[in-house]
């Protein structure tokens, strides 16, 4: 059974912490914005750290989440940001707290490996969404539902359908984020169950032939086979080749599931965009897809 952690309510305490890589700037404007939401915000000792590339070292980084995890009075950790670095610290981080006591998780990009563990190990709902680093450049829509996640409103996508869009109606629980994470987790124990599921995916920053590969590797291992529905987000900043590879990630994607019967859409606003909407990792929705419009309801 999948647990969702209480909803927030105005008062509630949450915490900024920096699992990965360290902030580039000062996130004051978006402590602001969560103060207006009505919460108290505390931050991390990661949120001012630098070591590397990294919001300080792995010891720092563990410690800092160990604490605002076992907390009882935050009720939501927040990543500051993503990068590079969640993995070196998942496996020493304490869950027992934590399952006793859940909250929202909330992050994005490398963040879902802690996203992904805990929805495969502790059986938790959590928020893929924007984060503090990201707020700056985000889209007042993805803010907005980031906030509904949050609070427990009606959470709904509408965008406009693609024409490489498959049409059709589904329910499932919604699972996915970063396709080059998912991927680095196939045969740990964090990885998903992608069976009777609705999958989201994105990446950034990629070359089309290791889209290819990856979206190879889950179909090989046989995660494209039994899902509900496929939710493909943004792709974006693909980098260039001397030679071309000759097909765009929406139809390595399309070529890959085309033997399977699901509904997909593509162009769906989740990733590393502006319009980065809030996407909750375990709870069920209905996806409806048409010629028009492309609807992801939870329920």
């Amino acid at each position: 059974m999948i647990k969702q952690p209480e909803y927030l309510k105005k008062g509630d305490k949450i915490a900024i912490v920096c699992p990965a890589k360290k902030l580039k700037a000062a996130i004051a404007p978006a402590i602001a914005i969560l103060e207006r939401w009505g919460l108290e915000v505390v931050t991390g000792k990661t949120v001012n750290a630098g070591y590397h590339q990294f919001a300080g070292d792995d010891d720092l980084r563990t410690s800092d989440l160990q604490f605002y995890l076992d907390d009882p009075s935050i009720k939501a950790v927040i990543a500051g940001r993503g990068g590079y670095g969640t993995i070196r610290i998942i496996d020493r981080i304490d869950f027992s707290s934590f399952v006793e006591n859940p909250k929202w998780l909330v992050g994005f990009s490398d963040i879902t490996v802690l996203l992904s563990h805990a929805y495969s190990i502790l059986n938790t709902q959590n928020i893929h969404g924007q984060m503090p680093g990201t707020f700056e450049d985000a889209s007042p829509e993805s803010l907005e539902t980031l906030r509904k996640a949050l609070f427990g409103e009606q959470l709904r996508h509408t965008c406009t359908s693609s024409s490489q869009n498959r049409s059709g109606e589904t329910e499932g629980i919604v699972i996915g984020g970063n396709l080059s994470l998912l991927v680095t987790l196939e045969g740990s124990v964090s990885a998903m169950d992608y069976s009777d599921k609705i999958l989201f995916l994105e990446d950034v920053g990629e070359y089309e032939y290791s889209i290819d590969r990856m979206m190879r590797q889950l179909k090989r291992a046989g995660k494209l086979a039994k899902l509900k529905g496929l939710v493909v987000g943004a792709f974006n900043e693909i980098k260039t080749e001397d030679i071309p590879f000759g097909q765009t990630p929406g139809e390595i994607i399309l070529e890959l599931v085309k033997e399977y019967n699901y509904p997909v859409c593509f162009n769906f606003p989740v990733g590393h965009i502006a319009d980065n909407r809030a996407m909750i990792i375990g709870k069920k929705a209905s996806l409806k897809i048409d010629d028009q419009h492309t609807t992801l309801l939870y329920i």
